[in-house]
């Protein structure tokens, strides 16, 4: 067998120098005491220490479970200090102050109501979860007690940023924050007078975050279903269709099914004059002419469409 030339061989690489070893004495250094509570795989895991959480020692405590204030005004003198305090924990019990105040005393609290309307406000905006439920659960307690005098002039512009952070962290990932705002959110439709808290409800509609024209679009669907006939007819049925014309355009589900539910309480209504016709045609009709005279083409379509499929 021929031999490979030399020539198609692997270039040795040039070896390197070697270095010189440089020999040190160093000192040597005590031992060191063995650390009980560092990780050695040769010895037994010592029992872990579990320090309780400052959040656990949060109770949260239902409405039905509050007892009323043994001296209301005594504790009414140092509340507001209580609410602006700088400790978070000294807060949330001022706050459980402000809801037994609301409902058991709440004649005392009516005065100040609004500066308390701000401070639950900014506890809202706390990033302290326990601090934000806190507060959540007090507006509720205050729309309980209070119903449509939080949708006053007096108190309306704090009540205003109330119903924003409601529908914020009704909107938020955290559940147990986005429940109680939920919860919160049903007891403001159920406690107040339908017109007015639509009124305040229809500027979200058009909000920026998705997620709040959706939570709004379910409490003004709440809202137009308990309103009778005639406060319908009151508040504006072309009001109503225009507002449902928009949320059915919505980019989230939850927006455009509370839209649908509207748009056939609306229907029902409009139809009303109509119940001893038994044509389906100019009952169709007559609902085809009321969306094509108030909404674009596009919107009409939509809403012939939507009562169709029922």
């Amino acid at each position: 067998m021929a031999l490979r030339p030399l020539d198609n061989t692997l270039p040795l690489s040039p070896e390197r120098p070697k270095k010189n070893l440089k020999v040190s004495n160093p000192i040597a250094k005590p031992k060191q005491p063995v650390d009980p509570t560092a990780n050695d795989e040769n010895r037994a895991p010592l029992p872990s220490v579990v320090t309780p959480s400052v959040v656990d020692s949060i109770d949260y405590i239902s409405s039905e479970n509050l007892n009323p204030i043994s001296d209301p005004n005594l504790k009414f003198q140092g509340l507001i200090e209580g609410l602006e305090s700088k400790d978070w924990l000294k807060i949330c019990d001022s706050l459980n102050d402000v809801r037994r105040f609301a409902l058991y005393h709440s004649t005392l609290l009516l005065p100040i109501l609004e500066k308390v309307l701000l401070i639950l406000v900014k506890a809202m905006k706390n990033p302290r979860s326990a601090l934000i439920k806190t507060s959540i659960m007090a507006s509720s307690d205050l729309f309980k007690s209070y119903g449509d005098k939080l949708l006053e002039s007096t108190t309306s512009d704090a009540v205003d940023h109330m119903i924003l952070q409601l529908l914020l962290k009704a909107s938020q990932d955290k559940r147990f924050v986005c429940e109680e705002a939920e919860r919160s959110l049903n007891t403001m439709v159920g406690s107040t007078t339908p017109i007015p808290l639509l009124q305040k409800l229809k500027g979200y509609v058009s909000h920026g975050n998705m997620r709040v024209r959706a939570k709004a679009a379910v409490s003004i669907s709440h809202c137009v279903s308990k309103m009778e006939v005639e406060e319908m007819r009151n508040y504006g049925l072309v009001s109503l269709v225009q507002m449902s014309a928009e949320l059915l355009k919505d980019r989230l589900p939850e927006a455009r099914e509370a839209a649908r539910s509207v748009v056939l309480l609306i229907y029902g209504v409009v139809m009303e004059e109509e119940e001893e016709n038994k044509e389906e045609e100019k009952q169709q009709e007559k609902w085809q002419n009321f969306c094509q005279s108030n909404l674009s083409a596009i919107d009409a379509l939509a809403m012939a469409k939507l009562v169709a499929s029922q």
